[in-house]
């Protein structure tokens, strides 16, 4: 069944897929701008091809859109994408409230986990997001991504070898 073009039936189905949309393209571009710009335009294009969406996971769907639209914004700013990054909160608010050295190192290891995650090869960043931050399955990830449920697992072990191993060295300084 097709679903109706219209803004209201969009705005139940798609739009509380936000969050895990600029999640995605904040991760995968590294900056917090250009990930609004990005998902502003997936929506816009999600809109347009909602017509054809058969129902099924919208949040699935959405995020291909996002992928796919950071993806093409990559290739149009290839010479800008590597110095680009982006900021996280330095406050949890949650943790030993105004304990100094347990803020200072809470942050410290914070950063060095973005970083690390930061440093992973897009392929390994995407499918690391998708799965540990938005929690989507493999196969979830498969239709996203538009890769083999097997291509998936490889890469998420892959990734969390180098992120085990880029984190090992921070580690090691603290001991």
């Amino acid at each position: 069944m097709q679903q109706k073009r219209t803004f209201g039936t969009f705005e139940l189905v798609v739009l509380p897929h936000l969050d895990a949309a600029y999640n995605l393209a904040r991760w995968l571009l590294r900056r917090e701008h250009d990930a609004e710009d990005v998902v502003q335009d997936a929506c816009v294009r999600a809109f347009n091809a909602f017509g054809q969406f058969q129902g099924g996971d919208a949040r699935c769907w959405l995020l291909t859109i996002v992928r796919n639209a950071c993806y093409t914004w990559m290739t149009r700013n290839r010479e800008r994408f590597p110095t680009a990054s982006f900021d996280e909160a330095l406050h949890d608010v949650a943790t030993e409230a105004f304990n100094p050295r347990i803020i200072l190192q809470q942050r410290s290891e914070r950063e060095a986990v973005k970083q690390a995650i930061e440093e992973l090869p897009v392929e390994f960043r995407e499918v690391l997001i998708l799965r540990e931050f938005e929690g989507l399955s493999y196969q979830q990830i498969a239709a996203v991504a538009d890769l083999p449920v097997g291509t998936v697992m490889s890469r998420l072990a892959r990734a969390r070898q180098r992120l085990e191993r880029a984190m090992r060295p921070a580690a090691l300084k603290e001991a």
